[in-house]
């Protein structure tokens, strides 16, 4: 069995108010030395056995098409052991 992680993150230059938000949090907690906070979303994949050529590339239509939103959104997909 494997584990494919898909890991969506806003693009640098779009906005990220729920970041900011935790930033903010971070401060009123007197937690000092972060510069800059980003939220991202993390999806973990189940394969039986080690995922294929055709299953890693029907894995990235999904990340691309159904996980994230390729105008706001950048994601990265690995295979974990």
């Amino acid at each position: 069995m494997a584990r494919v992680v898909v890991d969506v993150m806003l693009k640098p230059e779009i906005l990220d108010p729920q970041g900011r938000a935790v930033m903010g949090a971070f401060t009123r907690l007197g937690v000092g030395g972060v510069s800059d906070i980003r939220q991202g979303k993390r999806f973990e994949i189940t394969i039986d056995g080690d995922p294929t050529d055709a299953q890693l590339a029907d894995l990235h239509r999904m990340a691309e098409e159904l996980l994230s939103n390729p105008v706001i959104e950048t994601y990265e997909l690995r295979v974990e052991p």
